[in-house]
């Protein structure tokens, strides 16, 4: 259990690349708004 804490390289270059998809995804969102809006209305 001890060092659970601590992440190693893997977990860290996961989670980084993690962020920058979900950044992506909320760029994305943000431009398809509209569009979105008009799909979950109709």
């Amino acid at each position: 259990m001890m060092g659970e804490h601590k992440m190693i390289p893997t977990q860290k270059k996961i989670i980084g690349a993690m962020d920058k998809v979900s950044g992506k995804l909320i760029e994305f969102k943000r431009k398809n708004n509209i569009d979105l809006v008009v799909m979950k209305d109709g």
